[in-house]
């Protein structure tokens, strides 16, 4: 991020019931990046969220993770996927909301392909950060956030996007 940039609210929600997806929709270009903030709860079991770009379900997403708990630690790398990993932890998060952060490089650029950081962090369950990649050089116009796991993203999460303008 640029020094001087600031964050500017683009869209945000407060999901009223429990949800496996939501969907930001009509991005337009006139920022340099994207950050999408988000205070999740699951309503039953774990979370497993990932990201689609532009609603493209081929396999065109690429993500390596690393975690730790302060015990453990643990990385995975998968290629050729429908979707890209925000949250790899999979674990139940129905007691604590987790905060993720998702960074989105130059969304708007239409010559090369899109890379994403994620960080996020569970007070009762450990830390995370992943790099990703959408082999796509489209302009990013939406995003749908969802939870790959069984479980719905519960009552009062809420997720904000952002837009960064340049310096």
């Amino acid at each position: 991020m640029a020094a001087g940039s600031t964050y500017t609210p683009i869209a945000t929600t407060t999901l009223a019931s429990p949800t496996s997806s939501y969907t930001f929709s009509s991005i337009s270009g006139i920022y340099t990046d994207l950050v999408l903030v988000a205070l999740l709860k699951a309503d039953s079991t774990s979370f497993d969220t990932a990201v689609r770009f532009n609603s493209d379900t081929g396999s065109n997403y690429s993500f390596t993770s690393m975690n730790g708990t302060g015990s453990a630690a643990q990385s995975f790398r998968a290629s050729s996927q429908t979707s890209m990993a925000v949250d790899r932890q999979a674990t139940v998060r129905t007691t604590s909301f987790v905060v993720q952060i998702l960074n989105v490089m130059n969304y708007s650029n239409s010559t090369t392909y899109k890379t994403c950081l994620s960080r996020n962090s569970a007070p009762d369950d450990a830390a995370e950060a992943l790099v990703g990649l959408w082999r796509s050089t489209s302009a990013i116009t939406s995003i749908t956030f969802m939870n790959n796991a069984a479980a719905n993203f519960a009552t009062g999460s809420t997720l904000t996007l952002y837009g960064i303008a340049a310096a």
